[in-house]
């Protein structure tokens, strides 16, 4: 949490500041965005809702996101996890999102997709939706650990 802090505090900032709200779609980070969102006191007042969304018919049932999707491109790919993020402000009052989806380890990982590659998206209401790849190094916690940094950090950017 203290390496967070600094973007945790900008974000609740930055939201608070526009009266708005953020909603998380997270596969595997299981959650820890929006439990870190939610360390903050006060943050019922721009932290909206997260979807864990662990598995695929979590993320079909939840999000939307068409399965047909997840079969034609792995639910690690850039279209799912675009999907993910429009699906969260889809179904949710938030104005941005944030949705990952990864390979944490230390197995389920391929030559193509090798462990910690990691998808994100952020998506604004009404506005684009961004999403990068990242391979992050280190076992599972750090995959995870490093994810919700940059995830976080996408959005501090965006609302910068």
């Amino acid at each position: 949490m203290d390496a967070l802090a600094p973007l945790l505090d900008r974000v609740a900032q930055d939201l608070r500041a526009r009266g708005q709200r953020l909603a998380t779609a997270e596969s595997c980070t299981g959650g820890l965005i929006a439990a870190s969102c939610t360390l903050l006191a006060g943050s019922s007042d721009w932290f909206e809702r997260g979807f864990v969304t662990y598995s695929n018919a979590a993320k079909h049932e939840l999000l939307g996101v068409p399965s047909a999707l997840i079969e034609r491109h792995g639910a690690v790919s850039e279209p799912v996890v675009r999907a993910m993020a429009e699906g969260a402000l889809q179904h949710s009052d938030a104005d941005w999102s944030l949705a990952v989806t990864g390979i944490a380890g230390p197995g389920g990982g391929s030559a193509t997709k090798p462990v910690g590659t990691v998808w994100l998206a952020l998506g604004q209401r009404g506005g684009d939706t961004r999403a990068e790849c990242q391979v992050f190094e280190g076992g599972r916690t750090a995959v995870r650990s490093a994810t919700v940094a940059r995830a976080l950090a996408m959005l501090v950017d965006a609302l910068g």
